[in-house]
């Protein structure tokens, strides 16, 4: 359920002052565009959906988790700080659930859209960045699934998530791939990609 109180600049303001890493910042806004681009095709409020992707990985700076506890850091404590906001709960579950250690189910399309995006969008943009043209422009999703089976290339990848993203989704992989690159290609300078980047 969206709440008109949480805008995407509002959500920005937060994230902004919670993350100070120009990298992990492009990647919340490369989930929260993803997600945005998303949102219609649920049915669902498209700046809400943008604002539950910008926040997702708010907290991941401050408490970046290395043992992956399942009710404390991230994304514990960035929820804990979202509900003491007024966050709308089912944005908290959905960002619980993106981090599949919590143990909290994926039981709404906007829990399982923001799994299904979040590995993905980093992944994308990891593969635009080794093009020569640096460009979402010219990737396609053949090159995107191929890069996926080269274990070596951007390894914090979870491919299992990846795929697991997709299934749970119910939608063919290559279909989800070409949604996040049509997703992000609007936005690839903010993202420091192209001939800006």
């Amino acid at each position: 359920m969206s709440d008109s109180r949480w805008t995407p600049d509002r959500a920005a303001v937060l994230m902004e002052s919670w993350t100070a890493s120009p990298a992990l910042r492009a990647h919340m806004w490369a989930v929260s565009h993803s997600m945005r681009h998303m949102a219609p095709r649920h049915d669902a409020d498209p700046d809400y959906w943008a604002v539950v992707g910008l926040l997702h990985d708010f907290d991941y700076e401050r408490f970046p988790n290395p043992d992956r506890a399942p009710d404390a850091e991230h994304p514990t404590a960035g929820v804990a700080e979202l509900r003491a906001q007024d966050f709308p709960e089912d944005g908290c579950e959905a960002i619980l659930g993106h981090a599949s250690y919590t143990g909290v189910p994926r039981t709404t399309d906007l829990a399982r859209v923001l799994f299904a995006v979040d590995e993905l969008a980093g992944f994308v943009v990891a593969c635009a960045l080794v093009r020569p043209s640096r460009s979402l422009g010219d990737l396609e999703a053949p090159s995107v699934l191929k890069k996926l089976k080269d274990k070596g290339f951007a390894r914090g990848v979870s491919r299992d998530d990846v795929r697991s993203g997709a299934e749970e989704l119910g939608v063919p992989l290559d279909a989800l791939v070409r949604d996040v690159i049509m997703a992000l290609r609007p936005h690839e300078a903010q993202l420091g990609l192209g001939a800006e980047g």
